[in-house]
């Protein structure tokens, strides 16, 4: 079967790309069509014939709408999971997980849509009242990428589509499966027709596309830096509102008065689960002295205790690299951390399996500094570096140094240095005896510095970026 691209409400052929399984390449998932530059701006003025019809509809529709597609990925959780397993490499557990959230983002934002509200204010001119409301922002281009590829479109979708926005999508071309599911249940719950559009391939053929058209209103995009960076200066030249989360380099922080076991699975799941390949991931792990033997020795045991197999496969803790792309950066910094003098205590090798997939085993180093290259730019895999340090007071100073600013962590039982990590971390979202990733559906996503431009994605900020604000008087 052909899974094509969804345009004006008709699905429409395209190039066929194959969507394979990293965790068995001798495996194609499915047969996706390839959207051309043709079929993106088809889409987009799709999308803009609907909007002035979706944008004025009752709110019951619209919240009808969300709510049947957000029970939908629910019933189908165990479906859809493995799919997402299948195509991205996440563990079955983690994959499942992931679907359970975009069904809890579609299910919130169906009660949003029911509590769209504005303000009413006296003028300080008399007999004249203000009337302060928000509106849909218009058509807004979505670029999505692979590490959460049922999530992210989720997140992006669901509030546009709540605030009266119409969508073209654009998904990552390694995960379009999960995407392509989404837009055919949207589809089927009711959307209508321009109001959600799926053009699925090249970045540079379909996203350029998108960054190029004047009649997109405004565009979000996850991804990386290098090519946030061009989202933010394509939307500059058409006074486009743009939203971009990129990058992270996230410090986890473990103070001598930490709780060993909590900071070692805290640090185990921040820096290596779902392959860290998350941008939410710690990749520097900042030990104060007194614990830092002790630290790396648990680290170590617990690493040894991860089974790094088939995503599928019961049992398995971590599962197969993307791509082959994405496994030659991971073994590249590798060999950089080496060759800087850092100390590779763990892993660091590509491993085999009984299918042929991208499998390796996590790593972890130390003695790293927070000069090196493996310590201030991003490799988005199961790699970490323990950096040293004396106390507190330069624990804190090395998590803010760094050009990004998206999560952080600290593992510790004083309530003085939490509070203190709390108000004086540089990063959107800070993480007490946690997880440095995972963040709850119904609040706030985003960072600082480089990690992040724009509104806040997620809960009821969302609003900020797909609506406007309209300020109308009245005379009595």
């Amino acid at each position: 079967m052909l899974h094509k691209n969804l345009i004006a409400g008709e699905w429409i052929a395209g190039d066929v790309s194959a969507n394979i399984n990293p965790s068995n390449t001798a495996e194609v998932v499915g047969e996706y069509a390839s959207a051309s530059a043709e079929d993106a701006r088809n889409a987009i003025a799709a999308a803009k014939a609907a909007l002035p019809s979706w944008s004025r509809s009752p709110v019951l529709e619209r919240h009808a709408i969300l709510k049947r597609t957000g029970d939908e990925i629910l019933a189908r959780k165990a479906e859809l999971g493995e799919l997402l397993a299948r195509e991205e490499g996440k563990t079955l557990p983690e994959a499942i997980g992931e679907v359970i959230r975009a069904a809890q983002i579609f299910d919130f934002f169906a009660g949003e849509v029911l509590r769209l509200s504005g303000e009413l204010l006296p003028s300080v001119r008399p007999g004249v009242g203000v009337e302060i409301t928000r509106e849909p922002v218009g058509v807004v281009g979505i670029i999505t990428p692979w590490n959460f590829p049922i999530a992210i479109p989720a997140w992006k979708i669901a509030p546009a589509l709540a605030h009266g926005n119409t969508v073209v999508l654009k998904p990552a071309d390694l995960v379009p499966g999960c995407a392509w599911a989404l837009v055919e249940i949207l589809h089927r719950a009711g959307t209508p027709a321009g109001v959600i559009n799926l053009v699925m391939g090249r970045g540079s053929v379909v996203g350029q596309t998108l960054l190029d058209s004047p009649d997109v209103d405004a565009l979000t995009f996850t991804g990386s830096t290098g090519t946030g960076k061009r989202v933010a200066l394509a939307s500059v030249e058409h006074n486009r509102k743009s939203q971009l989360e990129m990058g992270g380099k996230n410090p986890f922080v473990v103070l001598d008065d930490a709780d060993l076991g909590v900071a070692v699975e805290a640090a185990a799941n921040s820096s290596f689960f779902s392959t860290g390949q998350r941008c939410t991931a710690s990749s520097r792990l900042i030990v104060t002295e007194g614990i830092h033997d002790r630290f790396v020795s648990a680290l170590t045991e617990r690493l040894k205790g991860l089974v790094v197999d088939d995503a599928l496969k019961s049992g398995t803790h971590i599962g197969p690299v993307v791509d082959e792309s994405q496994l030659k950066q991971d073994l590249d910094y590798i060999d950089i951390g080496l060759k800087e003098g850092a100390n590779l205590v763990f892993g660091g090798e590509r491993i085999e399996r009984d299918t042929r997939g991208f499998y390796l085993q996590p790593a972890l180093f130390t003695e790293a500094t927070n000069d090196m290259r493996i310590s201030r730019e991003e490799i988005f895999g199961p790699v970490a570096s323990v950096i040293r340090v004396k106390n507190y007071d330069e624990a804190l100073s090395v998590a803010n140094d760094t050009h990004f600013g998206l999560s952080s962590g600290i593992a510790t039982t004083s309530l003085k240095h939490a509070a203190h990590f709390k108000r004086n971390s540089e990063a959107g979202m800070v993480m007490v005896n946690l997880p440095t990733a995972g963040v709850d559906f119904h609040v706030p996503f985003g960072g600082r510095k480089r990690s992040s431009y724009g509104p806040r994605e997620q809960g009821r900020y969302a609003a900020e970026f797909y609506t406007t604000v309209k300020t109308a008087y009245t005379s009595a």
